[in-house]
């Protein structure tokens, strides 16, 4: 299986669109695999010859979603929103978190991209590695200056990158679990109106792990910790 890099050609015109849309959904419901480019059609209200024609193959289409939902996303909650000049790197975390829990729990093409993402965990094609290197690294690369400022250190040390992991993780959490999680507890909201407190608790949370943080612990030997300081605060 190849997807083409580049974006579809016909995917600016009014049927271009309209394809981009309908596939979203369908992608998002039944994965690449199962998805049908008649079922494709049917709901773009299109010719059955129209995915070819504007995109060349199911497979083109596919990843040009893919970009189509992220753009999308990230247009409506930025990466890292607008805060004031010198905001403290809690601030900027906090930011962070909830920008990409609105990501999560927005509907439309937001919600096409999580759930396609949460397929893709399952079953990986070739659109993501070029999702991953054209739109994820700099996410990526953005939260770890964010945590390497909280820990003191350089962008590159293994325990940036893990703790960055784990601040991910827990907003995948309730998206990716949001079924179990609803079921267990009823009473916690899983949508956009809920953002703004977990964020608050996920920021929290790990703000206070960040600033206990062990610097290293050898093999087979004692834990050294780093210096404690207060946990940081989130006020820009």
């Amino acid at each position: 299986m190849h997807f083409n890099s580049q974006a579809g050609a016909g995917a600016s015109d009014e049927t271009g669109r309209s394809l981009l849309e309908a596939a979203g959904e369908v992608f998002a419901e039944e994965g690449f695999r199962q998805a049908t480019v008649r079922e494709i059609c049917r709901r773009a209200g299109a010719n059955i010859a129209a995915v070819n024609y504007h995109f060349g193959d199911k497979e083109t289409l596919y990843a040009e979603v893919l970009r189509y939902a992220h753009q999308k996303a990230f247009e409506k909650y930025p990466l890292v929103p607008r805060l004031r000049a010198g905001a403290s790197p809690a601030a900027q975390l906090h930011a962070f978190v909830k920008s990409f829990l609105l990501r999560l729990f927005d509907q439309g093409p937001t919600s096409w991209f999580g759930r396609m993402m949460l397929r893709e965990m399952i079953e990986p094609t070739e659109a993501l590695d070029h999702l991953l290197e054209e739109r994820m690294r700099p996410m990526t690369r953005q939260l770890r200056e964010i945590v390497a400022a909280i820990l003191h250190c350089g962008p590159e040390e293994d325990r940036v990158r893990l703790c960055s992991l784990s601040v991910v993780s827990q907003c995948v959490f309730y998206h990716h679990c949001r079924r179990i999680v609803s079921q267990l507890f009823p009473e916690q909201p899983l949508d956009a109106s809920a953002a703004g407190v977990l964020a608050d608790h996920i920021t929290r949370f790990s703000l206070a792990a960040l600033t206990h943080l062990p610097e290293s612990q050898p093999p087979g030997g004692r834990r050294r910790r780093c210096r404690r300081n207060a946990a940081p605060k989130m006020n820009p």
